[in-house]
This record gives structure tokens, sequence and C-alpha cells, in this order.
């Protein structure tokens, strides 16, 4: 029971990462507000009330500052205040490269995926420094660690994700609030449910996460259970950092390179 009486939101939590670290943290003792763009987030929150836990949905763009506003007061309302942040949202932004990318799709991803992570940091953090500390988690990707994972517009949002989060931990040094970044690797949740959908289908799921040395993707879970981890007080001295749960990609991140002017095969 590491979040006994704690008060927590989660972004994205309608699906995927989101959805389970909810869950999870609601059966430790969380008290969550579960944020989606979607009315998923409802579905969660009956998940977690059914199983005997404290949870409230809200509908919440991560990319529009008054509806974090909004999420973040509502923490406060239900709550008393506000201990953990796990800013999870985000989107795919596609497979295109940058040269078929145009501009409104590159400033639509950096918008969900970039700012949504800045808003949650600079309206979660006074908050969580006002009740004496605690955590913020933001979700990056393997994909912002080095090319070879992800669209040019994913990849490069994920990256700012990974510096936000160091130059967070910096700017609100004294504060007792953590942020750190969960760095996921290929991973069933809704952004990639197609892949893994064709993949079982074709009978090939085996195929899923072959260039990882486990040779596997990850379920949603598995990486919730490290957002768990970093919010927790087990990792009270870890911050800044970027933590890649990956099953070892990015050891290596071996990929089949695309030839300027060509597609890969």
């Amino acid at each position: 029971m590491r979040f006994q009486g704690k008060s927590i939101v989660v972004t994205g939590a309608g699906s995927g990462i989101g959805r389970a670290a909810a869950l999870l943290f609601a059966a430790e003792g969380g008290q969550v507000i579960a944020a989606d763009l979607s009315d998923r987030a409802e579905d969660t929150v009956r998940a977690i009330v059914a199983a005997g836990g404290t949870a409230t949905a809200i509908r919440m763009d991560a990319g529009d500052e008054g509806d974090v506003e909004r999420t973040v007061a509502l923490a406060v309302e239900r709550f008393g205040g506000l201990d953990v942040m796990f800013a999870n949202a985000g989107i795919s932004g596609g497979l295109a490269t940058i040269f078929d990318t145009d501009v409104a799709l590159f400033g639509e991803v950096l918008r969900v995926n970039l700012i949504g992570p800045w808003l949650a940091v600079k309206h979660a953090a006074p908050l969580i420094a006002a009740r004496g500390g605690g955590a913020i988690v933001l979700t990056a990707s393997v994909a912002g660690l080095r090319s070879g994972a992800g669209s040019p517009a994913y990849s490069a949002s994920k990256a700012g994700v990974i510096n936000l989060a160091m130059t967070a931990a910096q700017q609100l040094s004294g504060s007792g609030v953590r942020v750190n970044a969960l760095c996921p690797g290929l991973t069933e949740t809704g952004m990639t449910q197609s892949t893994f959908d064709y993949a079982r289908d074709a009978g090939k799921l085996d195929r899923i996460g072959r260039l990882n040395p486990l040779r596997r993707g990850a379920q949603p879970d598995e990486l919730a259970r490290v957002a768990l981890f970093l919010a927790s007080d087990d990792a009270s001295y870890v911050n800044g950092q970027a933590l890649a749960a990956d099953g070892g990609l990015s050891s290596s991140h071996p990929v089949t390179r695309q030839d300027y002017g060509r597609t890969a095969v």
C-alpha cells in the first residue's frame, strides 16, 4: 500500500499504460483522478470502484492548459491536494518520414506529447511541493533516446520529454518534488493495437519485439509497475532520470535503415 491516502492524477487513463497504472495506484491505496480525452476514463473508474478503490474521471486534453488546470484542481477539490502526477497521455502521429510530415501534424504531436507534460509539471509541481513533496512521472519513449524506434515527430517530442524531466528536476531543487521520465519500448496499447492484432491474426505474434533481447513486446501493466516505482518512495533518490523499460532494445537499437529517397523493406 505504497500510495495509501495519496492523491494521484493519471492522464491517458482510459487505456493502455495509463489505465493499468490507474488501477495499480488505486489497488495500493491511491485516490486517483483518471483523466482522458475520451470517455473511457469512466470505464477505468468503474473498474477501480468495483475493486473497492477510490477514483474520479475527468475528460481532459493533455495539451490544453485550461484542461490541465481543471484536472489538478479536481484533485485538490476531491482529495485535498496532489501528491503524484503521472503525465502519460500521448499520440503517435503515424509513421511519416521527415519529408512526408506536414507542419500541422508535427505541431499536434508536439502539442500533446511535449507541451502536455510541460503543462503537467507547471501546474502539478507547486501543488505537490505544497504537500511536502512527491513525484512527477512523464511518459517518454525509447524513441526519444535515439533514432530507430519511432517517426520523426514522435521521436522529437519524446526526446523533449526526457530533457524536460531533467530540466524540471533541476528547477524544482529543494522542493521535494522528483521528476523522472519513463521510456517504454514496444507495448500493446491503443497506439499499437493494430500492429499486435495484425500479428495475432497472421500467426506472427512471435515477431513482435523481436529486435530486443527478450524478443517480445510488453504488456501495459509491465510499464505501469515501473511508473509506480518511480512515483513511490522506493525511488526516493531517483530524480531527473530517463528509465528505459524496453526489453533491452535501447542497449543497441538495431534497425533496418532507410536510404534517402527509398522505402525501407
